[in-house]
């Protein structure tokens, strides 16, 4: 009796033993991955040439085992991605494993060989940890989408498109159904199109400039793109008239500089002080002055999609020119180059506190003391084109309220980095400088401008004359 009782207790302990090795095996047996959590995300509602998808997934516990991207059409299955992982073993509770992760990249027509208009299957198929004993199925994600790989129709209305380097001009055209951005692209500008009145709906209109540094038409183009980035293009310019930028020299003498900064710091405070006189310059001409230019480009949505003005555009009566457009000045103290910047617009001198009248119907879009331009007058023309009315010694209008033509904006000073009393004036076209002759000769507007957008909305915009 003395021997059994050991035996049966060893047999227990063996027992209980394998029975928790079984245990343990059932359970490793049975211990899946959790299913992941996938996210398949289109950044466009069609499948063009390059639509961007984000696939993400997440599997926390025993991690994630692969991820699949496929895109399928007419039954043919194309796998755009495939990555795999190393999960927990299903015994473990504790090691290395990748819980989350994400695939970005693009899909369409220039990364999918032999992909058609139509419908396709984009699927994003995520793989669960399993064990020897079980293998579950995998989480699937679908999203059906067009294929869109036309361009939209792009035709031109007008003709005669004569353009100059740092002018502007206008081009009527008629797009497809699918478009939804269409304008004239102008080296890195873009002009936006907008519905021709009177016109189908179709068809369009765009008031184009041409930047100052642009020396052929080549790079003005006519555009129409759909949602997926599907793009006709049209060349229209006829001819092109190079105006190569003037070269300038200017010296900077410290009664200047002591009379403009400090003034101009003040009136911006969000300048620092750089130590000196010619450090706090420098920051007002080159920083100061790349910000205002942004500044003034950031005013260009606001325009609003109408002619406001009726009649040919006027010029600061009996004014001297003191400058040509887009000069490139070179500026020089004690004898030493310290900087180069281009100047966009015309200083115009006369007596001084010359009144200055509004150079058409418009209304104020901007009117406060604007960096190195001073007090300052923005008037909104309409379509994107507005005037830029700089170194006043007063402002006589306020923001929001609508000028006729001629109307008194203030009068000629100083303020900013002016030199002497005078009118710094500009011409902008969505936001870029262009030159203000062309809008001032009643003859390139007709010929130009109205003529091209038929003859009620010429009537309209010139008053007839």
């Amino acid at each position: 009796m003395t021997m059994a009782r050991p035996i049966r207790l060893v047999f227990r302990a063996l027992a209980a033993v394998l029975l928790l090795l079984l245990a343990a095996a059932g359970a490793t047996s049975l211990r899946v991955g959790g299913p992941p959590v996938v996210s398949l995300r289109p950044g466009l509602p069609a499948v063009g040439r390059r639509t961007p998808v984000v696939l993400s997934a997440a599997a926390p516990g025993r991690g994630l085992v692969r991820l699949r991207l496929e895109l399928e059409q007419a039954g043919r299955v194309h796998v755009l991605a495939e990555r795999r992982y190393r999960p927990l073993p299903p015994w473990a509770l504790a090691g290395e494993r990748t819980e989350t992760d994400e695939i970005r990249l693009e899909v369409g027509a220039a990364t999918t060989p032999g992909l058609k208009e139509g419908e396709a299957v984009l699927r994003a198929v995520a793989d669960r940890a399993g064990t020897w004993l079980l293998r579950p199925a995998p989480v699937t994600v679908e999203v059906r989408l067009p294929v869109r790989l036309r361009p939209p129709a792009l035709s031109l209305l007008s003709s005669q498109h004569y353009v100059a380097q740092g002018g502007a001009g206008v081009v009527v055209y008629r797009v497809g159904p699918t478009s939804v951005r269409d304008g004239v692209q102008a080296g890195e500008w873009f002009f936006s199109g907008a519905a021709l009145p009177g016109g189908r709906p179709s068809d369009r209109f765009a008031l184009f400039g041409v930047p100052w540094t642009l020396s052929s038409g080549a790079r003005v183009r006519l555009v129409a793109s759909d949602e997926v980035d599907n793009r006709s293009e049209l060349a229209f310019v006829d001819r092109f008239f190079p105006h190569p930028p003037a070269r300038d020299r200017m010296a900077l003498e410290d009664t200047f500089l002591e009379r403009v900064v400090p003034e101009i710091l003040r009136q911006t405070p969000e300048l620092a002080d750089r130590g000196s006189l010619l450090a706090n310059y420098l920051e007002v001409n080159r920083d100061l002055r790349r910000r205002n230019a942004e500044e003034l480009a950031a005013l260009a949505p606001r325009s609003v999609p109408r002619f406001l003005w009726r009649e040919t555009f006027l010029p600061l009566r009996g004014a001297k020119v003191m400058s040509s457009f887009a000069d490139r000045r070179s500026y020089l103290y004690q004898g030493r180059e310290v900087d180069e910047q281009t100047h966009l617009g015309f200083d115009l001198a006369s007596v001084a506190r010359t009144p200055v009248p509004a150079a058409n119907r418009g209304v104020v879009l901007l009117a406060r003391y604007f960096g190195i331009y001073g007090n300052a007058v923005v008037l909104d023309h309409g379509y994107g084109l507005m005037s830029l009315y700089a170194h006043l010694s007063e402002i006589s209008v306020a923001e929001g309220q609508e000028v006729e033509r001629a109307a008194i904006l203030g009068t000629t000073g100083k303020t900013g980095l002016a030199g002497g009393d005078h009118l710094h004036f500009t011409t902008l076209v969505g936001g870029l400088p262009v030159n203000p002759k062309e809008w001032w000769d009643p003859k390139w507007v007709r010929d130009r401008v109205t003529s091209k957008l038929g003859t009620t909305l010429a009537a309209e915009a010139t008053g007839g004359g």
